[in-house]
């Protein structure tokens, strides 16, 4: 009793120590991760998008239901024939976010109100939802940017944060973006993916590739695939595991899904070969992959900090490429 009474100071102020240590520990560990949250982190929690016809006729909920009609069709407003601007190749953020983003696995937009604003290692620079924005319609809709504090940009990250409201902070709920596919162990076929694109693709896209418009061709029914008023080459679509994983959860559109996919993971690589092989704009951002040793192994140019080709970052194999990382 004597003797704990005689040290009882020295270990209170231990304990009061290690309290505050963590504390400190904790506390920056979060203010970090707000900031530089990787983005393999994951929930295995399915997601599923709110209804929004549940939203309240006030002001938000007409923000919100603007920055959707912007999605759903953003070449109404911004393209060839926009009534606000023409500044857009005529696709849709809906050709590549299904459902205005509402469906898994078919580029979702569920993880990125808890996701944002996150660091991003092709601009080497923490992203805000706006930069986001701008940066898809610069490269997906091949067009320029738009006003970061206009209203048309608010109704978009309105929306782009109602949808995603229920999710946690820092969590990706599964189906958000796309699927990571299995790389094949061989190159992904061009040829082998022509037969696949005319009997599965051409009649929506066109043998040729360039989409369907409607009747006064203001807006594309179908999206071109290629070509002038298709997404450019430095669009997060061009590289080939992004295409591969969007056919093979989505397309034929209207009878593939994630449970229920219409090609095999073979098919879809070598279709997506096909696609990346026809030509589009070429329009290149000097600020992107400021540290080489992170492009992704299938990011079709280089430079690169490693020895192997373009043709080979572009179709694969690609297992030898991430071996080789491995081991460096």
């Amino acid at each position: 009793m004597k003797l704990f009474e005689s040290n009882w100071f020295p270990v209170l102020l231990g304990v009061v120590i290690v309290i505050l240590t963590v504390k400190s520990i904790f506390s920056s560990g979060e203010k970090k991760d707000d900031l530089f949250l990787s983005e393999n982190f994951s929930s295995t929690n399915e997601w599923q998008a709110p209804d929004i016809s549940s939203l309240p006729d006030d002001v938000q909920g007409k923000l919100i239901r603007y920055g959707r009609e912007l999605i759903v069709n953003t070449s109404l407003f911004f393209g060839p024939k926009g009534k606000i601007a023409a500044i857009t190749n005529g696709m849709d953020c809906q050709n590549c976010h299904i459902d205005a983003g509402a469906r898994n696995f078919g580029g979702a937009f569920s993880g990125v109100a808890s996701t944002y604003p996150k660091y991003r290692e092709r601009s080497g620079r923490v992203e805000s939802i706006e930069f986001r924005i701008n940066d898809c319609l610069q490269r997906s809709l091949n067009g320029k940017t738009i006003d970061s504090t206009g209203k048309e940009m608010q109704a978009m990250v309105a929306y782009l944060k109602w949808i995603g409201k229920d999710v946690p902070k820092k969590e990706t709920p599964k189906g958000a973006g796309l699927e990571t596919l299995p790389f094949l162990d061989r190159a992904a076929d061009p040829e082998k993916g022509k037969p696949i694109f005319l009997a599965k693709c051409a009649s929506c896209h066109g043998e040729n590739g360039q989409g369907q418009f409607n009747h006064d061709s203001s807006f594309y029914l179908y999206p071109p695939l290629w070509g002038a008023n298709s997404f450019n080459v430095s669009a997060g679509l061009y590289r080939i595991s992004r295409v591969a994983s969007f056919v093979k959860n989505n397309m034929p559109f209207g009878q593939a899904s994630h449970n229920s996919p219409q090609l095999s993971n073979e098919e879809s690589w070598d279709v997506a070969a096909f696609i990346v092989s026809q030509q589009r704009p070429e329009k290149f951002f000097g600020e992107d992959w400021p540290k080489t040793q992170t492009k992704p192994v299938d990011h079709p140019y280089g430079p690169y900090a490693d020895n192997f080709p373009e043709k080979q970052h572009k179709y694969g194999p690609f297992p030898p490429i991430v071996a080789a990382r491995k081991n460096k």
